[in-house]
């Protein structure tokens, strides 16, 4: 801790909502300073309400019902198994994008028919729940901050529920799931035109909301993507404090640290995945989030790392030499992996589909293989009919992303699918079918402000190629095995940027350097770097 404030110790204030968003991102370096590697921004410039309204008024339309009741309800608050300490709190992301809500034990109702969202939330602390924890949001509050035609307790929503049952008998209660329904409300009496009323039973509807809702979000408001830039600002910042000192980085846990102290700094206090930084062979594991291995010796860093902003995710993924220089076999790797990343970021328009921009990912990628003489023994048609690359190329190019990081598209939307984002993973299955299909004929069209990312990549696997690929004659003969050993120090290449389909092309919102952009830093900054360590010791 004494080392971290330390380093916190000059904080400059920036704003980062207004970066420059092209593929060439142009990012300055704001940091003279290596101790100055975090800095905080005390006046988020993002205060506006949350679009809950419309957001509920496009899940409806998306329903195609006319009345009935959307109810969702929020996390709650628990603690770990045997303990008194708290599970990390995340709030649910379908209530959340219906509410704007990001504190526990709330419930959100929209009432389609009289077009009427409502808040229930939690009632106020008392005694020693405020000495201890402080106090929850009251109704006025709530009221100012979010978009809501009413906020109430949640002490009241079993009488609302009942008679809103009572009154439009013919109306389904639309929910996620099962064991989200609201516990004994239906087994209690309330006085409904001066008579008790029992309900034994709601009319639960539970297979028609979450397609409404993903369809919903596959599509981004302009504020979403607001969010989405001011996620990958942040990101980028923390990917250039990374270059700036990965020369003087130790280990895979000092990558880890600094991007997330200068997200910290930035109040991005979540991170929507873990911090993927394998160096060396670990950059070969697809989700290494293990961090902790030594640098020394090794040439890449893929670093998989992405800012969460008002829970909205950035998905980056930057590879680099730790030296500042490419060896010539990670040259050429790297320059591949870029051009199936160019070439397929261009193809990014309304109306394509992506399992097209997938394929000629695959082409680009069997060609450039071919070139270095790792593949080999069949024409391209062949190598890609026998799936030989996936021994290079074992995952998809791309995913929605939003309130996830993985974000939910449509019901026809295979675009997960081709990202292994279902539970049967062509990808993998793959390794041991012949079949194909699933892998070549499926995708999504294209929509104006969908935002997906596209991360092509190139690794080197030993368990892959030796215990998987080389093993089975359908593959072996199309992979040069005596090329390998000189590959496999590179571990892997993945480059990954978030991209906005506009109405007529694209919009990278990924700002974070790469190429020689990030070569430039890691090599500008190793003198300054150097001289503070030889006076200081090291970074903080």
């Amino acid at each position: 801790m004494d080392k971290l404030q330390s380093a916190m110790g000059s904080m400059e204030v920036k704003d980062l909502g207004d970066r420059p968003s092209s593929r060439s991102s142009g990012c300055s370096i704001v940091l003279e300073e290596f101790e100055d590697l975090v800095s905080v921004n005390l006046k988020p410039k993002f205060k506006e309400k949350y679009p809950a309204k419309p957001h509920a008024q496009l899940v409806a339309q998306k329903l195609r019902v006319k009345s009935g009741l959307i109810y969702l309800p929020g996390l709650r608050e628990e603690s770990y198994e045997d303990s008194d300490m708290p599970v990390h709190w995340r709030q649910r992301r379908y209530f959340y994008y219906m509410s704007g809500i990001n504190f526990p034990g709330s419930v959100v109702t929209y009432d389609i028919h009289r077009d009427s969202l409502y808040a229930w939330i939690p009632p106020p602390n008392t005694g020693s729940l405020v000495i201890f924890n402080g106090q929850v949001p009251s109704i006025k509050e709530v009221k100012a901050e979010y978009d809501f035609d009413d906020v109430r307790y949640i002490t009241t929503l079993g009488d609302y529920l009942t008679k809103f049952v009572h009154y439009n008998q013919r109306d389904k209660i639309y929910q996620l799931h099962h064991y989200q329904t609201p516990k004994n409300v239906a087994r209690e009496a309330i006085l409904i035109d001066g008579r008790r009323s029992y309900l034994r039973e709601f009319p639960f509807e539970f297979t028609k909301l979450k397609p409404a809702m993903n369809a919903a979000r596959a599509i981004k408001d302009p504020y979403e993507i607001r969010m989405i830039r001011k996620a990958n600002a942040i990101s980028a910042e923390a990917h250039i404090n990374v270059l700036k000192g990965i020369r003087y980085f130790d280990n895979e846990a000092e990558i880890e640290a600094i991007f997330m102290a200068t997200c910290v700094s930035e109040q991005a206090k979540e991170q929507p995945y873990g911090i993927i930084a394998g160096s060396g062979p670990n950059a070969s594991i697809l989700h290494y989030v293990a961090n902790n291995e030594p640098l020394k010796g090794r040439q890449l860093v893929c670093l998989d790392a992405g800012a969460e902003w008002k829970c909205y995710a950035s998905d980056v993924t930057r590879t680099f030499p730790i030296s500042g220089q490419f060896s010539s076999e990670a040259k050429e790797i790297y320059d591949l992996v870029a051009e199936m990343q160019e070439t397929c970021i261009a193809m990014i328009k309304p109306g394509v589909d992506f399992g097209t921009i997938v394929i000629n990912a695959v082409k680009v990628a069997i060609e450039g293989l071919v070139k270095l003489c790792l593949l080999q023994n069949g024409s391209s048609e062949e190598l890609l009919l026998s799936g030989a690359w996936r021994a290079f190329f074992p995952h998809g190019l791309g995913h929605h992303v939003g309130l996830e990081v993985h974000d939910v598209g449509d019901g026809s939307d295979r675009l997960n699918l081709l990202s292994g984002q279902k539970s049967v993973n062509p990808w993998i299955s793959a390794y041991l079918k012949e079949d194909l299909d699933p892998i070549m004929s499926t995708g999504t069209t294209l929509l104006p402000n969908m935002v997906i990312t596209i991360e092509p990549g190139i690794y080197f696997s030993r368990y892959a190629l030796e215990d998987l690929f080389l093993k089975d004659t359908r593959y072996a003969k199309f992979i040069n095995k005596d090329l390998l050993d000189k590959y496999y120090p590179i571990g892997g290449v993945r480059i990954e940027d978030d991209i906005l389909v506009t109405e007529d092309g694209y919009e990278n919102l990924t700002t974070a350097p790469k190429g020689d952009e990030a070569l430039k830093i890691i090599n500008e900054y190793k003198e300054t770097i150097a001289e503070k360590k030889q006076k200081k010791g090291w970074l903080w």
